[in-house]
C-alpha cells in the first residue's frame, strides 16, 4: 500500500541523519521504526494486563462470579 508521509523540517532532518549513520534508506528507517513502536506497543500492552491481572486479582475474582 502506497502512503504519504508528512514531516516536520525537524523529523526529516533527523530521519535524514539516522538513516545515514544506518547507512539506509529514509524509507528503510521510517519502516524500521514503525515495527519497533508495534513491537512495543505490544509488549507494553501485554505486560499492563499481566500487572492488572496480578493487582487487581481480588476484584476481578468477585466481577466473576
Amino acid at each position: 500500500m502506497a502512503m504519504n508521509l508528512r514531516l516536520s523540517p525537524q523529523q526529516n532532518k533527523a530521519l535524514k541523519k539516522v538513516a545515514a549513520q544506518k547507512g539506509i534508506s529514509m524509507q528503510e528507517a521510517a519502516l524500521k521504526a514503525i515495527d519497533e513502536y508495534i513491537s512495543h506497543r505490544s509488549e507494553k500492552l501485554t505486560k499492563n494486563i499481566a500487572r492488572i491481572k496480578s493487582e487487581d486479582a481480588e476484584l476481578l475474582e468477585r466481577l466473576s462470579k
